[in-house]
Formats: structure tokens, C-alpha cells, sequence
């Protein structure tokens, strides 16, 4: 008879306090960590148009993953150190290269901006050091640029297209246009769109590229018009995706006959621009605070720190972060190659995944929702913006090994 998941989540919190408990009798519980403290480094965008879907949050999401393994390993002493990327690829990794080299910090987690993103995945290639990514889009992480040390545990552009493409499709939305951040997200999103739109015989008619941070859409927005698609398709997120649906429903355009699909859309997107603006928008997410009794305990606590509900990005920074920890303890050490071996061993079972192993390409291989926000009326408490379309099955949700890019899946 299988075990069900609340038992099995007790006996795996059982299993890491026996690996501590065994680490402190044999006086190796510190002994083999460097400078005698784990380092997580807890690097995003802390105050511009990515800020609000991670930014603080995710390094309170951080800070509560610590807080909850150190009650399992109280020996194992745990340091947090942040930083604010700005949006910056060259900011970025002056920063992790100082970190890895310098600082001490062991592993990096949440990154957000895909640009930025691309650059931390070189050095942790070179310098065989831990990078676990949250809110990155670019298929390109666990695809021609995967490295051995960069995991993926939250989503990437061929999750968050191919379902509401195919599903789309099927109704007779056949032609599509795309308003997109221009850098390594947005134009790998249409790329990613257009490759799947063209593989089951629908058709892009055209796309455009706005700056990161743009304020003003009506131009971009009057393309999409004059394209005639059926369908208009947002590839951004945050302030961007706000900004261009506030000034899409100022046009009216929501009253005409093309409809608008938030390729990539958090729930702190719907909390900023309302239900009256996000009503009916479709998108995937991997995580949703109000699933059940375990989602709306972590968002609980969560809330009282940060006073907003947590996104599905913050919830993956806490699992990734909690997961390092356990594995670390198992492995006794801090040593890149001893706890990343830990990691693919053991299976994530926690609120935000359940029995999730990472796959040979270094993402985690766990299932997606199709998400609609709700009507005004609809809403019967704060922050409960979603209602749930459909659950996708991890199968059904990435693409398969065999047609990946990355050199691990294929063993090259």
C-alpha cells in the first residue's frame, strides 16, 4: 500500500534529523562545511519591474526554508546574503563572481531575469558551484546552455506556452501576436510560441519587442490591432505586463474581437492591475497559494511577514533552498559534487511539489496548473484571484528528453 504524502514527508523530516544527529555525534557536522557556515545567496530584482513576483519576498521565502531546516538541524549554521541585479547581466555577475570567489556563498537561488541568468550559469559552470533558478523563462538553461550545476525548479517558456497554445489552438485560435520584453525572456517566449504554434499548423502573425520597464504600449498595442490575429499574446511580466493591460483595456481593445493571453502572469500581476482588467486572462503556473490546507499554511506565514500572499516564484526559492539544506545534512558537507548528488537522489515532497526528481536536463520534473483569474463577484476572500482550469501532468507539461538540447540529457 503506498504511503500518503504527509507520512512520508514525516519520515523524510525523521531521515534528516538522524543525518544531523549522526553528523554531530561523529563531530563532522561542521567539519567538512567551508568557513565552518553554509552560504545562500539570494540574488533578483529588489526594486524594479520584476520586484513585486520575487524581489524581498523571495529572500523572506529564503529565511522561513532555513528557519524550518535548522529546527531539523540545529548544528549546521546557515547564512543568507542578498543582492539586487537590477535587471543587469554585468551587475549580476560581477556580484555572483564575488560570491563564489570571495564571499564564500556556496549557492545562489532565484536569479528571475533570464539575461541575467545566462551570464550566472557561466560561472557557476566554471566554477563548479550551485545555481538554482526560480523565475527564469529562457529554454535556454536546461537547453543548449544547461550546465551540471544549474537547476531549474520552477518553469521555463516551453511549460508556459505549450499548453495554452494547443489548448487555444483547438478552439480556433489559430493566429497569434506577440508583444514581448526585448531580452533573452521575451525573445526566446515567441520563439518557443512560434515553434509550437507552427507545429500544429496555427500560424504568428508577427511580433514586437518592447524595452524592459517600458511604460508606454499604445504603439505596440496598435500593431497587435492591425495584425488581425485572433489572438494577442503578452510575453512579459510584472510592472510590464500590468502596464500594457491597463492601457489594453483604456483602448477597449477587451471589447473587440481579439483575445489577450498573459503568456507569463503572477499573482501579484492580477493583485496590481485588479480583477475588473485581469478577469478571464489565462495562464500556467506551477504553484498557487490557495491549492489546499498545506499551501494556505506556508502563505499563512508567509503573509504575516510580507504582508502579500507568495508567488508561485517565492514558493519555489523556499522548496529549492529547504531541499539544498537537506541535502547538505545528508551529505555532511557543503561540497558542490556531494550535495548536488544528495539532491538528485532524494525527491522533493513538500507544499509545492509532490515527489518531484530533478530530471537528467536539471529541471524538476513536477506537474503545472491552467489558471484563469476570476470575475469580480467571484472573489470570496483577499488575494484567492485564481480558479483552476485544469491540472497538467508533468509529462504533459515538458518537452520531452529526447528532443532536448542539453548535452547532460544525452550523457554527451
Amino acid at each position: 500500500m503506498p504511503l500518503r504524502g504527509g507520512l512520508v514527508r514525516a519520515l523524510l523530516k525523521a531521515i534528516v534529523g538522524v543525518w544531523a544527529a549522526l553528523a554531530l555525534m561523529t563531530g563532522s557536522s561542521t567539519a567538512q562545511i567551508s568557513d565552518g557556515v553554509v552560504k545562500i545567496g539570494v540574488i533578483n530584482d529588489q526594486s524594479g519591474p520584476l520586484a513585486d513576483l520575487a524581489g524581498p519576498g523571495s529572500i523572506i521565502a529564503a529565511k522561513l526554508a532555513v528557519e524550518d531546516f535548522q529546527k531539523l538541524a540545529p548544528s549546521i549554521k546557515v547564512e543568507i546574503v542578498t543582492a539586487d541585479h537590477q535587471n543587469k547581466p554585468d551587475i549580476g555577475a560581477q556580484i555572483v563572481r564575488r560570491w563564489y570567489g570571495v564571499d564564500g556563498v556556496d549557492m545562489v537561488v532565484d536569479v528571475g531575469n533570464s539575461a541575467v541568468a545566462l551570464a550566472v550559469q557561466a560561472l557557476a559552470r566554471e566554477r563548479n558551484k550551485l545555481v538554482i533558478y526560480s523565475a527564469v523563462g529562457t529554454a535556454e538553461i536546461t537547453g543548449k546552455q544547461c550546465a551540471p550545476t544549474g537547476l531549474a525548479w520552477l518553469h521555463d517558456n516551453y511549460n508556459l506556452v505549450a499548453g495554452p497554445i494547443r489548448k487555444l489552438k483547438s478552439q480556433g485560435l489559430d493566429t497569434w501576436f506577440f508583444i514581448a520584453a526585448d531580452y533573452a525572456f521575451g525573445r526566446n517566449m515567441v520563439a518557443e510560441s512560434q515553434g509550437m504554434l507552427a507545429s500544429i499548423g496555427g500560424k504568428s502573425q508577427g511580433s514586437v519587442f518592447h524595452p524592459l520597464g517600458n511604460a508606454d504600449y499604445a504603439s505596440f498595442l496598435m500593431q497587435a490591432q492591425t495584425s488581425g490575429a485572433k489572438v494577442v499574446a503578452f510575453a512579459n511580466a510584472g510592472e510590464q505586463l500590468v502596464s500594457a493591460m491597463k492601457q489594453w483595456n483604456e483602448f477597449g481593445m477587451g471589447q473587440g474581437s481579439q483575445k489577450a493571453v498573459a503568456l507569463l502572469m503572477f499573482l501579484t500581476d492580477v493583485h496590481s492591475m485588479g480583477l475588473e482588467i485581469a478577469k478571464g486572462l489565462t495562464t500556467i503556473t506551477a504553484w498557487y497559494w490557495d491549492l489546499d490546507d498545506e499551501t494556505r499554511a506556508f502563505a499563512k506565514r508567509f503573509f504575516t511577514a510580507h504582508r502579500a500572499m507568495p508567488t508561485a516564484p517565492q514558493a519555489a526559492v523556499y522548496s529549492s533552498v529547504l531541499h539544498y539544506l537537506k541535502a547538505v545534512a545528508a551529505a555532511g558537507s557543503d561540497d558542490t559534487d556531494r550535495v548536488l548528488e544528495k539532491m538528485r537522489a532524494t525527491a522533493v515532497d513538500d507544499f509545492y511539489a509532490r515527489g518531484a526528481m530533478l530530471r537528467a536536463d536539471n529541471k524538476l520534473y513536477h506537474d503545472f496548473y491552467l489558471v484563469q483569474a476570476k470575475e469580480p463577484k467571484e472573489l470570496d476572500k483577499p488575494w484567492a484571484y485564481y480558479k483552476i482550469v485544469e491540472k497538467i501532468a508533468a509529462k504533459d507539461a515538458y518537452r520531452p528528453l529526447n528532443e532536448s538540447e542539453c548535452p547532460l540529457a544525452s550523457g554527451k
